[in-house]
């Protein structure tokens, strides 16, 4: 089982250090400027289709922009929201989760009844509404994010700490004399830590969809800019005409967040000692 799952994280991590390369250095690896537009060259297939330029791999769009140019630029919004939402969303949620579960009772019951109120609307819709709200960009989106799904990281790193803190080596921490903070800092987090790199992993996909959903719609960033939800809401008007303009950029989502759970799956197996054993 250990070895499956050590396979998986490292394909996952494979495929999410490619995506993460292609946001980084996007200008250099693109082949063609993704805005430039060249009418003679339009709606071109593929290169391993009939009729496929080896100058266009993934061919072009309608208005000629070379279609793998513009994937790779889109691959840098969704990494920026993907990365730094999950962050501060894991931050948020984290600090609450744990000082609600290891220290129980008022603290507890505040951050649990907030939890359950801000959980009971629609994720999606509420995304939406903030974004069409604060305004659109990818601070917003980002924003959004961090602001909708602390409430992921609260639930399950509360369950976890709570666990955790009816376990021995927290009564021994106590005995000695170490202080509560000291304990759920020094004892506690680490024991959940291997927790969080998989939620953490997992956000990371979420919000991946959510960037998608958001940019499909409109409420990301300014049109000009490549974004894999752009591309698929560009794409699904001619999908009957050049089916390949809407299938690579959900090609593109979907190996992200398949590649994001892999690697939070292996991570869990590989550092959860209860699962080694």
């Amino acid at each position: 089982m250990k070895l499956h799952f050590q396979k998986r994280a490292w394909a996952g991590a494979v495929v999410l250090a490619l995506v993460l390369v292609c946001a980084l250095f996007a200008p250099w690896l693109a082949p063609h400027d993704p805005l430039e537009q060249d009418l003679m060259a339009a709606s071109l297939p593929p290169a391993w289709s009939a009729g496929g330029e080896a100058s266009h791999p993934f061919g072009t769009d309608t208005l000629g922009r070379d279609i793998l140019s513009r994937l790779v630029h889109g691959a840098r919004p969704a990494m920026i929201v993907a990365v730094v939402g999950a962050t501060l969303a894991a931050l948020i949620g984290t600090v609450l989760g744990l000082w609600a579960g290891f220290h129980g009772g008022a603290v507890d019951t505040v951050v649990s009844r907030l939890v359950d109120v801000w959980m009971s609307f629609p994720a999606v819709l509420l995304s939406i509404v903030l974004v069409a709200v604060i305004g659109t960009g990818l601070g917003s989106v980002v924003l959004a994010i961090a602001i909708i799904d602390w409430t992921r990281f609260c639930r399950v790193v509360r369950a976890e700490t709570q666990v955790q803190a009816s376990l021995d080596y927290v009564t021994s921490a106590r005995t000695i004399g170490q202080s509560r903070s000291a304990t759920l800092w020094r004892e506690v987090l680490p024991n959940v830590a291997p927790l969080l790199l998989t939620l953490f992993t997992l956000e990371m996909g979420i919000a991946v969809v959510i960037e998608a959903i958001l940019s499909f719609v409109g409420l990301s960033v300014s049109s000009d800019m490549p974004t894999w939800g752009g591309l698929v809401q560009e794409g699904r008007l001619y999908v009957n005409q050049t089916p390949w303009l809407l299938g690579l950029p959900i090609a593109a989502i979907a190996a992200t967040v398949l590649a994001c759970n892999a690697l939070g799956d292996g991570l869990r197996a590989s550092l959860d000692p209860l699962l080694e054993r």
